[in-house]
């Protein structure tokens, strides 16, 4: 999918310090930590309480009391405590899932893919939206903004949620290296006027609107997320355009930790599965992340974020 280059380049996350951005220096659930065995191999534990992580794409409070209904259910269908808990970013569900303190993770595709790198975190399921399993990064621009193509967003200004967003920035980013012959991703900050880290895809569109940057990268379509709150997004002449979209990105996941038992892992497999049976379950996860449905999942699908983080000198094996 990606034509490689060698880059010297280093990515604008604060991978080296994503503890302090949500997971406490504690022990792990009811005191575990996740342990190693003398040859390296992760012991499975018993957990006497699931914590289920997510990350803000929306709302983070509005988050927070929609899945609660979700852990309910799983409470229920797993016949153990299973908590919710939305963290400050994907970085910080990375290092809570890696220490432990989260055992199950709606990742999105480059996050598990780091998750996985560093931690062995297994993909289980995906989401799937419109009965496809991938879907596109867009670029929002204000219809007047007078930009008409890609190549104009040179010197603008750039807001994105996350900077380990897979929509949100590692695809646009390593399409703008591409389209524009960078040297190295540390071109991107010359490239761009500015890059604004907005913490979610609803704010950075709110942030372009609102004149506050020039141009958002989302997931496609995000502009019905804030459509509540600011009914002109879709304005033609005031509101917000599409103004381009990346290749298709593999859809985020549910992944687990690998002190999971095998037993246990295929439990919460079941268990998601089954709400594509109830209606009322779907619509939770409609209302959470705008899943329409759920299926099982491969680490191999999520080969071409890979190939999209080469692009960047962020640690990847």
């Amino acid at each position: 999918m990606f034509k490689k280059k060698v880059l010297t380049s280093a990515l604008v996350l604060s991978l080296g310090v994503m503890a302090a951005c949500g997971a406490d220096e504690e022990e792990g659930t009811n005191g575990d930590t996740e342990g190693d065995s003398a040859d390296g191999a992760t012991e499975e534990q018993e957990y006497e309480e699931l914590v289920m992580g997510f990350v803000p794409s929306t709302d983070s409070d509005q988050i927070a009391s929609t899945v609660e209904p979700l852990t309910e259910r799983l409470s229920e269908e797993l016949g153990i405590d299973v908590e919710g808990t939305v963290m400050t970013n994907y970085s910080a569900l990375v290092e809570a899932m890696g220490s432990g303190q989260v055992q199950i993770g709606f990742i999105p595709a480059f996050g598990y893919v780091l998750a996985n790198d560093r931690y062995d975190i297994e993909v289980i399921l995906k989401s799937m939206r419109n009965g496809d399993s991938s879907y596109r990064a867009q670029y929002s621009v204000r219809a007047d903004s007078g930009i008409e193509t890609l190549a104009d967003l040179e010197g603008k200004v750039w807001a994105f949620a996350d900077s380990a967003s897979t929509s949100g920035y590692i695809f646009p980013g390593a399409q703008t290296i591409i389209d524009n012959d960078l040297e190295s991703s540390d071109d991107l900050d010359n490239f761009f006027g500015d890059m604004v880290e907005t913490g979610s895809h609803d704010n950075a569109l709110v942030t372009v609107l609102e004149g506050g940057a020039d141009f958002a990268t989302t997931f496609e379509d995000a502009r019905e997320v804030i459509e509540g709150d600011y009914p002109e997004v879709f304005d033609e002449e005031n509101g917000l355009v599409q103004l381009d979209f990346t290749d298709p990105i593999p859809n985020d996941t549910i992944s687990v930790i690998p002190s999971l038992s095998d037993d246990m892992v295929d439990r919460i497999r079941e268990a998601f599965l089954s709400f594509n049976d109830d209606e009322d379950m779907i619509q939770i996860m409609n209302d959470v992340y705008r899943w329409d449905a759920i299926a099982e999942a491969e680490d191999s699908e999520y080969d071409v974020v890979r190939e999209a983080a080469e692009f960047f000198d962020i640690g990847l094996d």
